[in-house]
């Protein structure tokens, strides 16, 4: 399989990723300031995970434009990081809908979490293919980005149960990190 088949079908997936989570938007059945008001969690639960899941696609994009070739480790890597991923839809929903409650909060935390350790299970794989010395492990470097976001999620889902707000906090902040492309692979 080629790298760019992988692309197109990583592609695909996160539409349908994308899809799901907006259908799951419900229209308020009054046409009041109020009844938006209400919803104000579903839309921040939504923006939020729209964000990550669109930084998930351009870095995707960046990391497999970087690499040679993909094998079979990669490929199943890659499988696992678009699993983790597909179960955004469902937290961010229950989230929104409980209106930011502790737990859910936790939960959705940790859906961010295992994203982001399948996608630096993903960076290994490809390192372990390309090579230490290739030009695709240099470009990734120490990967402290990446180790860190895995690190703030966690501090993030454990402080949920006593601050939910501080740990949306800390979410949106790992976005924002990753919010300009990995500059790495750019350069490399």
């Amino acid at each position: 399989m080629t790298k760019n088949r992988l692309e197109a079908f990583s592609d695909g997936v996160l539409a349908i990723i994308l899809t799901i989570m907006v259908l799951e938007l419900k229209v308020p059945h009054e046409t009041t300031w109020q009844a938006l008001r209400a919803l104000w969690t579903v839309f921040l639960s939504y923006a939020i995970s729209f964000v990550y899941l669109a930084i998930y696609w351009v870095n995707h994009h960046h990391l497999l434009h970087a690499s040679d070739r993909v094998n079979g480790a990669v490929l199943w890597a890659n499988i696992n990081l678009l699993f983790w991923l597909s179960l955004v839809p469902f937290t961010t929903g229950w989230m929104g809908e409980n209106a930011l409650a502790p737990l859910t909060v936790m939960v959705y935390g940790v859906s961010l979490l295992l994203p982001g350790v399948a996608y630096f299970i993903l960076t290994r794989a490809l390192v372990r293919l390309h090579g230490a010395n290739s030009a695709f492990a240099r470009a990734l470097g120490a990967d402290f980005k990446g180790i860190a976001s895995v690190v703030v999620y966690a501090i993030g889902a454990g402080l949920a149960s006593w601050f939910p707000l501080v740990s949306i906090g800390l979410y949106i902040l790992v976005a924002a990190a990753w919010f300009i492309p990995d500059r790495r692979f750019e350069r490399a």
